[in-house]
Order: C-alpha cells, then sequence, then structure tokens
C-alpha cells in the first residue's frame, strides 16, 4: 500500500511539473522580425513605445577610426625572447599611445602579451601577462590612468605568425594596443 502511495504521490508531481513548464505559445505562430531599418515618425510611436528613432542594423566588421588611437602610431611592440623588457626602439610607440592616453580620459586601452610557442602554457600565460604589466606601468608613469588600462595575456593563443622559425616566433612575441 505505501508503495502505491509514493508511485501515486511521484506521478502527481511529475505531472503538476510538466504542465507548469509548459507553454501556451504556439511554435509555428513566431512573430516576424524585419531586419532593414525603420524609422517613425515622431510623436506616432512605434510597437515598442520609442518614437522619432531610426534602427540601423549591426555593421559587422565595420571600424571606427576613432577607436584606432593614436593617428601614425604602431599597435604592436616586440619583444626579446623569454623577455618583458620594452625595447628602445618601441618607447616612441609607447609615449604616443600614453599621450593620446592623458588627452582622452574616457577612452579605454586593452593591452594582450604574447608569446611564441616555446615553453609551457602556463609559462607562457605569465610572461604574456608580464609583457602586457610592463606596457600598462609604462603607460601610467607617462600619465595614463589604471582605470583606462586593462592588461591581459594571450600566451602562445593567437600566434600573429605562423611557423617554427625565429622570424615566426619574433613576429608572436609581442604586445598589442586595442582600443575600446
Amino acid at each position: 500500500m505505501k508503495r502505491i502511495l509514493i508511485s501515486l504521490a511521484s506521478i502527481i508531481t511529475l505531472t503538476a511539473a510538466l504542465v507548469g513548464c509548459s507553454s501556451g505559445v504556439k511554435l509555428n505562430e513566431v512573430p516576424v522580425e524585419s531586419r532593414t531599418p525603420v524609422t517613425t515618425a515622431p510623436g506616432t510611436g512605434d510597437a515598442a513605445g520609442v518614437s522619432g528613432r531610426v534602427v540601423a542594423p549591426v555593421q559587422i566588421g565595420a571600424t571606427d577610426p576613432s577607436l584606432a588611437g593614436p593617428p601614425g602610431a604602431a599597435r604592436v611592440i616586440y619583444f626579446d625572447y623569454d623577455s618583458f623588457v620594452i625595447k628602445p626602439e618601441f618607447q616612441a610607440t609607447v609615449e604616443a599611445h600614453a599621450r593620446f592616453l592623458s588627452a582622452n580620459k574616457a577612452r579605454k586601452l586593452v593591452i594582450e602579451g604574447n608569446t611564441d610557442e616555446r615553453g609551457g602554457r602556463e609559462y607562457n600565460l605569465a610572461l604574456g601577462q608580464k609583457r602586457a604589466e610592463a606596457v600598462r606601468r609604462a603607460l601610467g608613469l607617462l600619465g595614463a590612468t589604471d582605470a583606462q588600462i586593462e592588461a591581459v595575456s594571450f600566451g602562445e593563443e593567437k600566434p600573429a605568425a605562423a611557423g617554427t622559425d625565429e622570424e615566426s616566433y619574433s613576429k608572436n612575441r609581442r604586445a598589442e594596443f586595442n582600443y575600446r
């Protein structure tokens, strides 16, 4: 008798759960949205209650020139093997980005540290982080604020050049400036 009551209670609970999770929306009657730009006349409003606005499609891959950072400045600096010391030939690039950030306090910068494929995964992630942090500290010393800069490491995960020769390795030992 006890087993029958437990089975009956289980069936009732399962049925209640299924009924509670069901939806009244019919799948064959899904509304279709227009993906073309729509303009509404001011004061008339649209179905969402927004008036006087133009809805335009998102352009994937479009670049905004204002996101590029300082004009004419390189967006990548390179490092020696197993090093996170900024080379003297890239000091002008770091200074240009620092001046740009100092003049544009609302701008944000992500510095992405990268390594070549030599070394273990954890080691390369740590070295990439040290490279990004070295650039972040240099920018900070030159006038950029910590709130503007984020340093991240990709280690060996985002190679700029495929190959196992020194030329490919040297292109992968880098820090990239990406404005947001």
